[in-house]
This record gives C-alpha cells, sequence and structure tokens, in this order.
C-alpha cells in the first residue's frame, strides 16, 4: 500500500477530518475548529491513499520539553495495518525529547503502550462537558 504523508494543512478536507474523529468514536468538533486547532499545532501529519485522506494525527509543544499528542484517527478500514504506527511515529521523531503525554480512548491503551506510553496515576482534567467524559470512562 503506497502512503503518502503531509506534514502541512494545505487543502485538507476538514470536514472529512470531523467526520472521521466522529465515525472513530473521538471528541470532534466543527470544521473550522479543527483547521484552526491543526493550524495552531507544533507538528501534524496526515495520511492519504490513492489521494483520500485516511488518517492524521496532530501534537502541541511548548519546543523544549513537554509535548501532547492529539486526534490521532485512521478510518476504520483501514485500522491494523501499521498506519497509526506510522502517524505516532512522525509525529514523535518531531517533537523535542521529553516529555509526551496523550488522551486514550478506553480500549487504545494497548496500541500506545506499543510505544512506550505508560498510564500516569496523577493525571487529573478539567473538561468542558466532564459528564460526557465520565460516560465514556475517562473520568471517574
Amino acid at each position: 500500500m503506497e502512503l503518502e504523508f503531509k506534514n502541512d494543512c494545505n487543502g485538507v478536507d476538514w470536514q472529512l477530518v470531523s467526520d472521521t474523529l466522529r465515525e472513530v468514536g473521538m471528541a470532534y468538533h466543527r470544521p473550522d475548529n479543527h483547521k484552526k486547532a491543526f493550524a495552531n499545532s507544533y507538528a501534524v501529519v496526515f495520511v492519504y491513499y490513492e489521494g483520500k485522506m485516511i488518517g492524521f494525527g496532530r501534537a502541541v509543544s511548548d519546543g523544549a520539553y513537554q509535548s501532547a499528542v492529539y486526534d490521532i484517527a485512521i478510518a476504520p478500514e483501514y485500522q491494523k495495518q501499521g498506519i497509526g504506527t506510522a502517524v505516532m511515529e512522525d509525529l514523535l521523531e518531531r517533537l523535542p525529547a521529553g516529555n509526551v503525554i496523550l488522551y486514550a480512548n478506553p480500549g487504545k491503551e494497548g496500541f500506545y503502550e506499543t510505544m512506550g506510553f505508560r498510564r500516569m496515576k496523577t493525571a487529573m482534567a478539567r473538561f468542558k462537558r466532564p459528564d460526557i467524559m465520565q460516560e465514556k470512562g475517562l473520568t471517574e
């Protein structure tokens, strides 16, 4: 499978970003919000197969020693083919050496553990919709 990786936001179909996030069960927003979030990120990656975007991810960073990975999503029909791993590797190699955190949807933790991520015991979060995050099993 010949994949194309792009590290900029040129020509991105933001509606497809929103739709893909919804389809895989992740938080999604209006397309213009995703455009702003990706444009303001430290590193982005979009994966295309035969001209169609099939996955993406982004990371924010202080550029020195703290980073966070967000919005890693692969269209369901392309999952379990190493594309998510390639997205993570692309982002991680462009981040500064230091700490990297991320949210993992319940059931996806094992994927991130294969890349050296470990569960945190003291993480805290303040969410816009805490009720939804609790329903999804992300908070107590």
